[in-house]
């Protein structure tokens, strides 16, 4: 990913220093492993971890891969000339290179998922911040993008935290899906190397052992944890779109944080546009682009084949590095939000009353009315606000049909604003507890 999308955290994890230190870290404990069981040396075990310090050099890893044509055999190349020949003969014993590409991805997912939970917390703060800040500021709720019923400015952050807080559960069982290991050989049978090689090996970094690999761990496990990034990059982009929509010149019920010197327009010095959000809204694509070839990547030939491996070098970072950028710029966003609540009373109002129309809808069947005849007596009321700029409640007075069923005092008190907000705090306790 680009750096004008990246956190310099999460682009450490897959940076090349860092994967030839989880491989070489593989190979040194399974080289323990193998000794304890007696298959090599113990000094040449130890002799490996003399490396435990080394800063790997990419460049002439690279310049060996150019002849071998293979990174696996490139790096135990290079660490050959580390340790010296003699003592690297044991290195790899029984191994396939999948053993150590696959086991190194899981590491570096299962760290990325560490990234990405602190970005989330972060998110859900704000939101249970912004939330309980404005958990009584009314706006109106809308539907079609047409004016529905009242709500609340909190409601909105509260749905979203709600949502985030499912993503977030979603990625901690997403993580432990991918946190697995594999040192099985070739075609995952063991046959050159012992099962106890891989549980030493997954314990030592934190892993469990996958149960059954065919040379490959199974990509089922990849599939369901890049599906659900794509899941928690559609959460993004679901707020991002009330953002966006909120901040529209002719609705501006709240707008993102315009900064001293920032500039809206090239050409328009007036403009404050809603760039973050649109930005968000465009990261979130990058993000779910990556589930469909993860998915694809489940169906590999046989015990393994590594159509799967290019896909991966692209997804494994781009992925989690964008992710992980819009998580911590949705956090800013939500953090400085600026929100109007004279401008939420002010759309709600718009209309005259008209968003009160189902009251009085259930108000006039309560009297007896059929609910054909009401909802054609309020309609007819309501068409006049939409076409004419009416008042609603002075029409509704003004009809002998309705008023023959509701006294005035009764359709004057359908227009308390109170009585849509009554649940608020129930609503609350379900989302953040009591």
């Amino acid at each position: 990913m680009i750096p004008r999308y990246s956190r310099p955290e999460m682009v450490a994890i897959w940076e090349p220093q860092t994967k030839f230190r989880i491989w070489y870290e593989i190979e040194a404990h399974a080289c323990d492993a193998q000794a304890a069981l007696g298959v090599i040396p113990k000094a040449n075990a130890e002799a490996v971890w003399r490396a435990k310090d080394v800063a790997f050099d990419v460049a002439r890893i690279d310049e060996i891969e150019a002849v071998t044509k293979h990174d696996v055999i490139a790096f135990l190349t290079h660490l050959a000339e580390h340790i010296g020949s003699e003592d690297a003969r044991f290195v790899h014993q029984g191994m396939t290179s999948s053993d150590v590409l696959d086991t190194t991805l899981n590491i570096q997912l299962v760290r990325a998922s560490d990234l990405l939970l602190k970005a989330m917390d972060r998110v859900l703060a704000a939101l249970k911040t912004r939330a309980f800040e404005h958990k009584d500021t009314v706006r109106i709720g809308r539907s079609h993008g047409i004016h529905a019923e009242p709500t609340t400015m909190g409601l909105t952050f509260a749905r979203f935290y709600a949502e985030m807080d499912r993503g977030r559960t979603r990625l901690v069982t997403a993580r432990e899906e991918i946190r697995t290991g594999a040192i099985s050989g070739a075609v995952g049978t063991f046959a050159n190397i012992d099962p106890a090689v891989e549980e030493h090996v997954c314990a030592q970094l934190g892993l469990i052992v996958e149960p059954i690999s065919t040379q490959v761990i199974p990509r089922d496990r990849h599939a369901m944890f890049f599906a659900t990034l794509g899941v928690i990059a559609s959460s993004i982009e679901n707020i991002a779109i009330e953002i966006r929509h909120m901040q529209r010149t002719e609705v501006l019920e709240a707008e993102e944080f315009f900064s001293p010197g920032q500039k809206g327009s090239s050409a328009m010095p007036h403009k404050r546009n809603p760039v973050l959000s649109e930005n968000l809204t465009g990261l979130a694509r990058l993000v779910r682009m990556s589930v469909t070839p993860a998915m694809e990547n489940v169906a590999l030939w046989h015990e393994r084949d590594i159509s799967h491996s290019s896909v991966e070098r692209a997804i494994g970072p781009d992925t989690t590095i964008t992710l992980d950028f819009a998580l911590h710029r949705l956090a800013g966003l939500v953090e400085k939000l600026v929100v109007y609540p004279e401008n939420c009373l002010k759309n709600m109002n718009k209309f005259k009353g008209l968003v009160m129309s189902q009251r009085v809808l259930l108000a006039l069947t309560q009297a007896g009315v059929s609910r054909e005849d009401s909802y054609r007596l309020v309609q007819r009321n309501a068409m006049k606000v939409w076409e004419k700029g009416a008042d609603f409640k002075t029409e509704l007075l003004a009809d002998a049909e309705v008023t023959a069923a509701l006294s005035p005092a009764e359709i004057e008190e359908k227009f308390d604003l109170g009585y849509h907000t009554k649940h608020v705090d129930t609503i609350f306790a379900r989302v953040f507890g009591k």
